[in-house]
């Protein structure tokens, strides 16, 4: 279970100076959950913060790989880092063909795991990015490799592209690519898993 404190007062301020102090921490070094508490006959509403440090989010995500892969019987190295909210989790191992699975369906299997133990362990919304061998990475490169050779020949014929359903992260990628040329515009089409972007040329204005 991830370890949350608590700490009120009648201004916010005050609850978050006694919290960073208490926790020698920084605010960045935590998550944050504020809410009010109504005060009894004749007295003011308190602060109310919930907090969760991000170490301990790290320490729970180690214990809870090192769990599952000593039941698997594979020894594995992790480095985390957290950036934006998401935790960055790289596994390293003699046995990445197996933490991976065939077309990474072992890996993702894994990230759901730990995103759902997270989530019911947590009050919290807890982004995680799991990895084995850099495998998602290698895959990331690969996409955005091929994303810009579409761009590129849309913007070369002028004629524009639709591309297959994607996930959400991969339409973000593709609009990102687009803006780094001044003749490409894009737009996300379709409904849930028919989604997908279609990568237009436009003209100078």
């Amino acid at each position: 279970m991830l370890n949350t404190h608590n700490y009120e007062d009648k201004i916010y301020e005050n609850a978050l100076k006694k919290c960073l102090s208490e926790l020698n921490v920084t605010e960045n070094d935590l998550f944050i959950k504020k809410t009010e508490k109504e005060g009894k006959l004749f007295q003011s509403k308190k602060v109310v913060l919930t907090v969760l440090t991000k170490e301990e989010v790290k320490n729970y995500i180690k214990e809870f790989i090192k769990t599952i892969t000593t039941n698997m019987n594979i020894n594995v190295e992790l480095e985390i880092k957290e950036e934006d909210g998401i935790f960055n989790v790289a596994m390293m191992s003699d046995s990445n063909a197996i933490l991976i699975g065939k077309e990474g369906r072992t890996l993702n299997a894994l990230q759901v795991l730990l995103r759902q133990s997270l989530q019911i362990n947590s009050d919290f919304v807890i982004k995680v990015n799991l990895d084995a061998g850099n495998y998602k990475a290698k895959k990331i490169r690969n996409f955005e490799y091929e994303m810009k050779k579409i761009i590129k020949e849309v913007e070369s014929s002028k004629v524009d592209a639709s591309l297959d359903p994607m996930n959400s992260y991969q339409r973000r990628i593709v609009h990102n690519l687009a803006n780094e040329f001044s003749h490409i515009t894009t737009k996300s089409d379709g409904e849930g898993k028919e989604r997908h972007v279609v990568i237009k040329y436009k003209e100078d204005e």
